[in-house]
């Protein structure tokens, strides 16, 4: 039951940028509701449990949190609203394999700037040179970024210039574009890239200035998970939503948002509630909003419509969970995280992910290596996650559902084997086998996307930044979570809430939507 029929704003979902957003306009001082159609918040951030055995559905690592004497914009985050959670840092940044023959591959790479930069090096000597020039183009990159967002799409363009020219030069450009000018030598590229399947698309059409923000927060800062999952996290944050004086509403769906005249004026839900708003925080996606929830239909901006028709879904997720009977020591899983690919070209890897014929690469942990409690004793868990995209799931008949996906799995699983040496069928427990489907039916994310929409350069973190506020369709309506303006992943998604309600908050100040 709400407390009242009139709120300063309304945020649509609890995933991720959702519940930082209620927290922060809270604290602020906002009459909040929060208004989710699951009963838990968090979406993907969530948990389940299998038999005696506690699964995380989606979360490998956040990035930006570090160490309390040194803690990323996440970490700071998460201390100013109080949230209380208990970090876990993970060992080393990962384990590559590669397993084609001309490009074999398998090296574990550790946290730190002089630690990755050593570790190469002893790998391929003579890389240093090359890895430094990498690291500091990076570091910039990312500076430059963290001023972007201070700005709040309003920078000083002259300042760019002097402090950051190399971002300048770099910004329009891909992955591939970059290290091909800086003349990476393809082994140290291959190193180097092992993250882009945390961005799920090629290296040709990765935008640099993404992945190099992103390399560049896991290897200063390291990479943590929360003890009781990301369900902790989300927990945590409904906790503080509530002691700064906001509401939540679960199990309740937002089927109109209410326009009049280009402007908010509030939201009715699935049984019929009308509540009234003159600003609304979105967690749900600008396809979903624009094409079937703003009422009428013609208060729909036509410039909406047309940016949408220009993007393209990201990759979905396919996930396997496995509950072992046997240790972690037993079976011989040494490494937390493992990247494990057929080869290095991503533009292939990308490829194959829009078929369900054969794939193979995949990122797979064992979370033991980092919360060694995290199962029953003398157990262990694992994950395993690959990427579909495009329609790739669309042609699967019911009848042939449980068959295609258990034939998935089965593959990925011996291709781990394969490629490690490592058996681990044999002391499968528990499995659960989670296909984009079941993503779209859980979290409402078209086809299962877990990456919101693809970060071409035209529509990356840079243009996306630029354009905050004229990206302020609807007066009144803003966006957070993977789709917004900070792009993919957990701790963009927690962020673009902070600066979203930020901004609602300025708004309301200024008087913006008072009329």
């Amino acid at each position: 039951m709400v407390k009242s029929h009139f709120y300063d704003a309304i945020i649509i979902g609890a995933g991720n940028g959702g519940l930082v957003a209620a927290a922060v306009a809270a604290k602020q001082g906002l009459r909040v509701l929060l208004i989710e159609q699951h009963n838990l918040p968090g979406g993907f951030a969530s948990s389940f449990t299998r038999g005696r055995f506690e699964f995380e559905p989606a979360l490998h690592e956040l990035c930006d949190i570090g160490p309390k004497d040194d803690l990323g914009n996440c970490g700071k985050l998460f201390k100013d609203l109080g949230a209380e959670i208990e970090w876990y840092p993970v060992p080393d940044a990962y384990r590559l394999i590669v397993t084609n023959e001309s490009e074999k591959v398998d090296v574990t790479m550790p946290f730190g700037e002089k630690d990755f930069i050593d570790k190469m090096e002893e790998y391929l000597p003579g890389s240093r040179p090359k890895t430094e020039e990498f690291f500091a183009l990076c570091k910039e990159v990312n500076s430059a970024l963290n001023y972007l967002a201070e700005s709040k799409g309003h920078p000083d363009k002259k300042k760019l210039m002097q402090d950051y020219p190399n971002f300048l030069r770099t910004a329009t450009y891909s992955l591939e574009t970059v290290e091909k000018a800086m003349k990476i030598p393809e082994n140290i590229k291959g190193i180097l890239n092992a993250y882009w399947c945390y961005i799920g698309i090629s290296a040709d059409r990765i935008n640099f200035p993404l992945f190099a923000a992103m390399f560049i927060k896991f290897m200063e800062k390291g990479a943590y998970v929360a003890k009781n999952r990301s369900h902790e996290i989300s927990t945590a944050l409904e906790d503080r939503i509530r002691h700064f004086g906001g509401e939540i509403l679960y199990n309740t769906k937002v089927e109109k948002i209410l326009v009049e005249d280009g402007a908010v004026k509030g939201v009715l839900t699935d049984s019929g509630l009308e509540i009234g708003c003159k600003h609304i925080i979105s967690n749900a996606s600008p396809h979903l909003v624009y094409s079937s929830m703003i009422k009428p239909s013609e208060e729909t901006p036509e410039f909406a419509k047309k940016s949408l028709n220009a993007r393209r879904v990201a990759p979905a997720a396919f996930c396997i969970y496995l509950g072992l009977n046997k240790t972690k020591e037993e079976l011989g899983l040494k490494d937390y995280s493992y990247f494990i690919y057929p080869t290095m070209d991503t533009t292939k890897l990308y490829n194959s992910m829009k078929n369900r014929d054969n794939p193979l690469l995949q990122a797979t942990v064992c979370l033991n290596n980092v919360i060694p409690d995290c199962s029953p004793k003398g157990t262990s868990i694992m994950s395993f996650t690959t990427l579909f995209a495009e329609d790739s799931w669309e042609d699967v008949k019911p009848e042939d559902y449980v068959k295609e996906k258990n034939r998935i799995a089965l593959n990925l699983i011996n291709y781990f084997e394969q490629s490690t040496g490592i058996k681990i069928k044999d002391s499968i427990e528990e499995i659960e086998i989670a296909s984009p489907l079941t993503f779209a039916r859980y979290t409402g994310a078209f086809r299962g996307s877990i990456y919101g929409y693809e970060t071409d350069s035209w529509d990356s973190i840079l243009p996306r930044m630029m354009m905050m506020e004229s990206d302020v369709l609807i007066k009144g309506l803003r966006f957070v979570g993977g789709a917004a303006f900070r792009t993919l992943g957990y701790s963009s998604a927690y962020m673009s809430g902070e600066t979203s309600a930020l901004l609602t908050v300025k708004d309301i100040k200024e008087g913006k939507q008072n009329g």
